[in-house]
């Protein structure tokens, strides 16, 4: 079993993966909530336990956030909010389960193998065919032939966004709002930065790339021959 931990509290979150650690699972430790989202959309974990209150964007925020782009893996959250309307709000964020700290570790154990066994069964890859490159959204990798192409989280969700809409241009707008959001402070200039680093990396041996600028708009992802 992999779980991503996201838990500021740096005593109680060095225990938990320690205790976790020792009964074969493996854990990633985060401590900013605003890491929560991105680690989740590029790694494949089967749990990801949420601390509610953490620096950044909250545990429950991201979790949301999270449910609302079809994220489907299970989400556990540990909170110190043990009112009725707290946890409905939880579970209303998307959370699979609600432990109310303290806690005893065996229960969290216990839970967490609980949420495994709902997600046992394998989630169909969801592949993508572009020209010469294939994209397994499931598994956030990018191969060309056989060889697998290094992407940053940001640059695989916009090859994701271009593929999803191969042949048709995607203005610059819609890649703001979709990848960083209407209200980040990323300019035209940072998005042209990205898709620069981008084109690089899937140039053909030709030197041509598949990303096509149309200019004042957008860009289009081209299938190639």
């Amino acid at each position: 079993m992999r779980v991503l931990l996201a838990e500021d509290d740096k005593r109680l979150g060095k225990l938990i993966k320690y205790m976790l650690e020792q009964n074969d699972i493996t854990v990633e430790w985060i401590t900013n909530g605003s890491d929560i989202y991105e680690y989740a959309n590029y790694t494949e974990y089967d749990i990801l336990v949420l601390d509610w209150m953490m620096p950044g964007e909250s545990g429950v925020d991201a979790c949301a956030r999270l449910r609302q782009d079809g994220y489907e893996r299970a989400i556990l959250m540990l909170t110190a909010r043990d009112s009725v309307e707290d946890r409905v709000t939880g579970l209303d964020a998307g959370a699979d389960d609600y432990l109310v700290k303290p806690f005893e570790f065996a229960e969290l154990l216990a839970r967490l193998r609980a949420l495994g066994r709902r997600t046992t069964q394998k989630i169909q890859q969801d592949i993508v065919e572009v020209g010469e490159f294939t994209l397994n959204r499931t598994a956030k990798i990018l191969k060309k032939k056989d060889q697998v192409i290094q992407l940053s989280p940001r640059e695989f969700q916009i090859f994701d966004l271009l593929a999803q809409n191969i042949g048709i241009v995607v203005p610059r707008d819609i890649l703001l709002d979709r990848i960083w959001g209407m209200e980040s402070d990323v300019s035209s200039n940072n998005i042209d930065s990205y898709m620069k680093i981008l084109r690089k990396k899937l140039e053909t041996g030709e030197g041509q790339t598949v990303i096509k600028t149309v200019r004042g708009v957008g860009y289009r992802l081209e299938a190639g021959e």
